[in-house]
């Protein structure tokens, strides 16, 4: 998306110009997120695949988005999204 501009050909008395444009393709799951079962107390951590590196993710549960705390923690390490999810409890659920 960042080459889309408008480029030109020179040579001295005349210039031609032509304008490049670049659709993005949207980010797709490779690996969309597994169910998961785990014990009170314990860590879980659900992890997604995405067709394009550094695609802004945003974690929610049911209705509410997440945010980075001492229980939430996010990770994205190129087309790789983590939550990890510290001290599970039923409420986690």
């Amino acid at each position: 998306k960042s080459d889309s501009d408008t480029y030109s050909c020179d040579i001295g008395d005349a210039q031609s110009r032509a304008k490049l444009t670049v659709q993005e393709t949207p980010a797709l799951f490779k690996q969309e997120l597994q169910n998961k079962e785990a014990k009170e107390g314990k860590q879980v951590r659900l992890t997604c695949e995405l067709s394009k590196p550094g695609t802004p993710v945003k974690w929610m549960k049911g209705d509410t988005v997440l945010s980075a705390s001492e229980k939430y923690e996010f990770k994205q390490q190129g087309t790789v999204a983590e939550l990890i999810i510290r001290d599970v409890q039923s409420i986690d659920a």
